[in-house]
């Protein structure tokens, strides 16, 4: 069983660290976390049922035993600049790391300075270095891009997520903007505090994987508006305020669009769902009801974050081949098409 550091010991974290112990993937040897509430308690104390003897400790400096470490996880922001010497004092010490940092998904296209020289401190330390997570990682670029290994050729693709946020984290629901007035949600978009950070990520990621050449793409972020008055975790919203967030990234060829991705988080969001459209050689509609949450309870009244488990094993799993080359067919990994063809 692997032995993790867990940075990071929030809700995410916590229930990050809930599911290692339920699926028996890895045992949470250390933690870290800087906050004064956190610090100082003993891991079990904050994620009950977590088979740990694990103390969690300010900083990374507090830590001595570094070879029993493994991997790390880290839980701690979405900016990648944010993240950036938790990141650097791991890969130091040649620890391997999967994080939940969104712009850690495409890190070249906001960071390309900063994701070049992570890149090299990971090659010269024998460490590695990745962003996944629920989305981005998975669900609106991993996903939809396995879903074209059966294609013969693609021309476009479409994906589609919207969220009925009312069961989402606090820190979900205020970072879409639930409860703002409408000049409120704008400052704060244009503050960069406000949007699903990772959208242009997927479809960068997207556009990589499928060899789709992006002559240029855009972005837009506008308000959810409550049509009446609502209850969440952040307090009651009147109806006229803001309960959520659209969001919307292309990627265009020319004046044709490739990839379009279709974002929408809100409180009571009718028809949540997610949905994954690949115009090609066979037409391929997937259609997931319900959606899949990244936190709060799943269908099934099971906290974990589900659909983070197969991301996180794959990263921290060991994929060496067998000495004979030999490898069943349930290890091989399915590739994306890389046919693209224009209409």
């Amino acid at each position: 069983m692997l032995r993790i550091l867990h940075v990071g010991v929030g809700p995410l974290g916590r229930m990050i660290v809930a599911d290692l112990h339920e699926r028996g993937l890895g045992e949470v040897v250390a933690a870290v976390d800087a906050s004064p509430e956190i610090a100082g308690k003993k891991l079990s104390e904050l994620v009950p049922g977590a088979r740990t003897k694990a103390i969690v400790h300010k900083s990374l400096d507090e830590l001595r035993d570094w070879k029993s470490i493994d991997a790390a996880i880290v839980t701690t922001s979405s900016s990648l600049e944010s993240c950036a010497q938790t990141f650097r004092d791991l890969l130091m010490r040649g620890v391997s790391v999967v994080s939940t940092c969104e712009e850690l998904a495409w890190p070249r296209l906001r960071h390309e300075k900063l994701a070049d020289e992570l890149d090299l401190l990971a090659r010269e330390n024998r460490g590695r270095l990745l962003g996944t997570g629920v989305n981005p990682g998975f669900l609106m670029d991993a996903f939809p891009a396995l879903a074209t290994a059966i294609s013969k050729s693609v021309s476009r693709i479409e994906v589609v997520r919207q969220q009925d946020a009312s069961i989402r984290r606090i820190p979900f629901q205020k970072k879409i903007g639930a409860g703002l007035t409408e000049a409120e949600f704008a400052s704060e978009v244009a503050a960069g505090r406000i949007r699903h950070v990772g959208l242009p990520e997927s479809l960068h990621f997207l556009a990589h994987v499928l060899g789709i050449q992006l002559q240029r793409w855009e972005e837009s972020i506008h308000p959810v508006i409550a049509e009446r008055a609502l209850d969440s975790a952040v307090g009651a919203i009147a109806k006229g305020r803001v309960c959520g967030v659209r969001q919307e990234a292309r990627g265009f060829d020319g004046a044709e669009v490739r990839i379009h991705l279709r974002f929408a988080a809100a409180i009571g969001l009718a028809d949540p769902h997610d949905r994954v459209v690949v115009h090609g050689n066979p037409p391929i509609d997937l259609l997931w009801k319900g959606g899949v949450p990244g936190d709060g309870p799943a269908h099934d009244g099971d906290d974990s974050p589900r659909a983070l488990r197969p991301a996180l094993a794959c990263a921290l799993a060991d994929r060496a081949p067998r000495p004979d080359g030999r490898r069943a067919p349930a290890e091989l990994r399915p590739g994306p098409s890389r046919r693209i063809s224009r209409r």
